[in-house]
């Protein structure tokens, strides 16, 4: 049950994430990329705390734990990767028609799978082996201007460019992806919406008319904050790698409305490079992962429950609702399909 919650997450972050690509399409026509990207993530940040002022039950009877400086490393690099990230997507889609930079978005899986893998050890099966190979595929694809010539696009080149920092990103946030995602998601609208103005301010523009930056203000917020939000939610059970693939649901929503909204050419490789991202998708989809493995004695606090299956050898009385306080784990050996998630996060 928890890994459905955890997948509904995931995919509900992806469809709202894909209406970004094309939209942003529209507005960087009337807006500067730069002050562009700080506005996405002003509204998520502006968006979120609103929410939160607003739901007084949720201030008065929040069960997740909070950031602690402990934290800190994670949020100063989620923060400027997050700065980086948008930067070159709206670069990118300056320069490249909205469908294509949409596709591209699924090589994000790629970056977040190797990055997880190399960094922080999370398991990469042999399905996922295979997708991430397919889904590099229809990248390059995607990323040759001309086939003959083999002339690489420039646009292209910077949506990767924004799928590797958003691979990190992904990774940093998923060590924080225990706490509570609307701190999270505040922390990281305000602190990189702020850092991408500074950076409009020196290099690009301020200027627009009060509609559109309302608009991006509205767009940052239901693509960025409220993607984030159930993001750092499915992270908390599936890990980084595997959210990402299911996060490949929306550079798909993207390359739909880029063809019902801005009218875009579809061209014989872009089909291709569907089909290709199709079949890398569901191959991901599809992985399995079970063995014999040891949870590690550890002491960490996260919002839980006792039926879980690693939360029945508490100190206090039985629970039946979720509860948050800090907490410790005996160290224990078992066999059960899992996902590397909070509890998962074992050497292989």
């Amino acid at each position: 049950m928890k890994k459905n919650y955890s997948v509904s997450f995931a995919i509900l972050a992806a469809l709202l994430f894909g209406i970004n690509t094309p939209f942003s399409k529209l507005l960087i026509n009337e807006l500067n990329p730069l002050f562009l990207a700080a506005l996405l993530y002003l509204g998520a940040g502006i968006g979120m705390t609103l929410l939160t002022v607003l739901n007084k039950k949720r201030r008065l009877d929040s069960k997740e734990a909070r950031l602690t400086k402990a934290e800190l490393p994670y949020i100063v690099l989620m923060i400027l990767l997050d700065i980086a990230a948008p930067i070159f997507l709206l670069l990118g889609i300056s320069m490249t028609n909205s469908s294509t930079a949409a596709l591209l978005g699924n090589f994000e899986i790629v970056a977040t799978s190797l990055i997880a893998m190399v960094f922080f050890k999370e398991a990469i099966g042999n399905r996922l082996w295979v997708a991430i190979g397919l889904i590099s595929l229809a990248s390059m694809l995607l990323t040759v201007d001309d086939a003959t010539t083999i002339k690489l696009s420039l646009g292209a080149v910077l949506v990767l460019l924004s799928c590797v920092c958003w691979g990190f990103e992904n990774n940093c946030t998923r060590n924080l992806s225990i706490k509570d995602p609307v701190q999270v998601v505040i922390i990281k609208g305000f602190g990189s919406g702020l850092g991408s103005l500074v950076i409009a301010a020196i290099w690009g523009n301020l200027s627009g008319r009060l509609l559109y930056i309302v608009a991006a203000m509205a767009l940052g917020f239901v693509a960025y904050g409220l993607s984030i939000f159930f993001y750092v939610k499915a992270q908390r059970g599936l890990g980084a790698a595997r959210t990402s693939a299911y996060y490949a649901a929306a550079p798909f929503m993207g390359v739909v409305i880029s063809w019902l909204v801005l009218r875009e050419p579809v061209t014989f490789s872009f089909v291709i490079a569907l089909a290709i991202m199709l079949l890398g998708t569901v191959l991901t989809l599809s992985e399995k992962h079970a063995h014999t493995h040891v949870h590690r004695e550890v002491t960490h606090e996260h919002k839980h429950e006792h039926a879980d299956g690693h939360h029945f050898n508490h100190d206090h009385p039985r629970v039946e609702q979720e509860h948050c306080h800090v907490h410790t784990h005996e160290s224990i050996e078992h066999h059960h399909d899992h996902l590397p998630d909070a509890h998962h996060r074992h050497l292989h």
